[in-house]
């Protein structure tokens, strides 16, 4: 049902030749994914960026400051740095039945610093974007860098990287957000709740829309000044229907954020779906509570991202892997590298998941990275088997030997221009069946089982091996037909026997792109946001657990 909100166009299949893992980063960094075939828009198949002069350009002021920061840092004694100067617009509005209850707009200006001295980092940051301040900000990314490599020497080597003299890219849109008047978006929030509140038994609604901008110029002593405008929509809806007993039990996660504009807001219909999310929310009231014990697990695509994002994204994240991330962030069951690459079966043959910065509608979609990378796609799980992280140009060599791999696969990001950029996750979706099967074809696969639809609330550890996750809808699936909702409905599992227990999967008519506006990684903390796609998915035999 989502697929059909999103107007997404789908192949009906996915080929998968057998290739050199090298020249697999390659190619798919020229001709999106490999393991797409030619003309998909589900999935990561994309084109490579280039050179559009028909795109803004960057503002010549801010380029002379970004590459006289690298004149400065190189006098300074840097072997190499980079520079990001960008501009960052926000704005939100949330309404709750007929009010408004929130209006919020901000904006942000400054230029970031990076340094490498000997192997060592620095990064300094300033909102004074005059020469003598950067020129003050460059000196002291070098000072600082210089300093740490005095107290803990490191050898860093940075994967080759092309030159880009004139990079361009913006998120493919139609309508930027930022030109909606507010009170457009307030007409359609109020037009949505109206719509959950006709019918009987609704209590409350609120709902909200999020507008992100960025304007990024990425320029780095490779010789790549890349400018980037960056767009993302994050529309929310939660319904509640109340009992006459007091009882309660709400609708929510009905959509997810996306790398488009406002025409994707404008595409949900959400005044539409609003009464068929009310309906659903009276029946969780009045739905029996689930027995505990062992089901079978058909998850819409609307529940799995979330999964996808806990379980797998955050694991192959090779920083974590490395124990880089273990103060905060945590670490990973894929470890070490030489140990987990091409041997850990993570799932089965018929699972593959590819890293992306090219996926179209990603939150993670990018032209380049902040290390001035082209946007690429990569195999992480091929057919079961793990084969790759997520790196940066610094962390390829870590693991070339194991992965064949020279080149970084582009996961650099900052979050604002005062934040030093780091390995970020990319866009991490499973790649659908080669079999056309629709979300019934998937269901009628099981005679005892259950449906869940929507995020819910969820818990993992800090490997990203033991889980829980709870979701929005859950229909009892009876000899391969929805039956009846249920309530109260987790599963719980371990990573590697989750998706070892994948038994069937949906074709790429099932396809659908979830995400997350805010993940956070770092100290200090950053957050970015990412997409995972993915087809709809049959488990057999998991833990069911009831919440209530």
């Amino acid at each position: 049902m989502f697929r059909d909100q999103l107007g997404s166009a789908h192949n009906t299949g996915v080929s998968q030749p057998t290739v050199d893992r090298r020249q697999f980063v390659k190619t798919a960094g020229v001709a999106g994914a490999v393991l797409a075939t030619e003309g998909t828009t589900w999935g990561c198949a994309a084109a490579a960026p280039s050179t559009d002069e028909t795109l803004p350009g960057p503002d010549p002021a801010e380029r002379d400051l970004a590459l006289y920061a690298l004149d400065e840092a190189q006098s300074a004694g840097a072997k190499y740095a980079d520079a990001r100067v960008s501009r960052h617009w926000t704005e939100s509005i949330s309404a709750r039945e007929d009010r408004i209850t929130g209006v919020s707009k901000s904006e942000s200006y400054g230029i970031g610093v990076r340094a490498l001295v000997s192997g060592s980092w620095g990064f300094a940051a300033t909102r004074e974007l005059t020469r003598e301040a950067v020129a003050r900000a460059a000196r002291e990314a070098v000072a600082i860098a210089r300093a740490n490599d005095q107290v803990a020497p490191a050898e860093t080597t940075l994967a080759p990287l092309a030159p880009v003299p004139d990079g361009r890219w913006v998120t493919p849109h139609d309508t930027d957000p930022f030109d909606v008047p507010i009170e457009q978006k307030a007409d359609l929030l109020f037009r949505a709740n109206a719509a959950a509140l006709g019918v009987q038994g609704i209590r409350f609604v609120s709902s909200s829309v999020g507008s992100n901008k960025e304007s990024r110029l990425v320029a780095t002593t490779d010789g790549s000044p890349i400018q980037q405008t960056f767009m993302r929509v994050n529309p929310r809806m939660n319904i509640t229907a109340v009992a006459t007993a007091g009882d309660f039990a709400s609708r929510g996660s009905v959509a997810d954020p996306a790398g488009r504009g406002w025409e994707y807001v404008v595409g949900l219909d959400l005044a539409g779906n609003a009464p068929r999310w009310a309906e659903e929310a009276l029946m969780k009231l009045r739905a029996p509570s689930v027995d505990a014990g062992t089901w079978d697990l058909v998850l819409h695509p609307s529940n799995l991202w979330l999964t996808i994002h806990e379980s797998i994204g955050h694991p192959t994240e090779l920083d974590r892997a490395l124990g880089y991330e273990a103060n905060y962030a945590g670490t990973s069951f894929l470890a070490p590298p030489d140990q987990v690459l091409n041997r850990f079966q993570v799932g089965r043959e018929l699972m593959t998941f590819m890293g992306n910065r090219t996926e179209p509608g990603g939150c993670a979609t990018v032209g380049w990275d902040d290390e001035g990378v082209a946007a690429t796609a990569w195999p992480i799980i091929e057919n079961g088997i793990f084969v790759n992280y997520q790196t940066t140009r610094e962390q390829a060599a870590w693991i070339a030997d194991q992965t064949g791999v020279d080149d970084s696969l582009g996961c650099a990001y900052g979050q604002y221009w005062s934040s030093m950029p780091f390995q970020r996750m990319p866009n991490v979706s499973l790649m659908p069946g080669t079999e056309d099967l629709s979300d019934e074809d998937v269901i009628a696969a099981t005679d005892h089982g259950i449906l869940v639809e929507g995020r819910g609330s969820y818990s993992i550890d800090q490997q990203r091996y033991n889980f829980q996750f709870a979701g929005q809808v859950f229909w009892e699936i009876r000899n391969g037909r929805k039956f009846q909702m249920l309530r109260d409905v987790a599963y719980v599992a371990r990573t590697p026997e989750f998706w070892n227990s994948m038994a069937v999967i949906g074709g790429p008519g099932t396809y659908y792109l979830g995400g997350s506006s805010g993940d956070a990684k770092g100290q200090p903390v950053q957050s970015n946001a990412v997409s995972h796609g993915c087809p709809i998915a049959l488990f057999r035999d998991v833990d069911i657990i009831n919440t209530a």
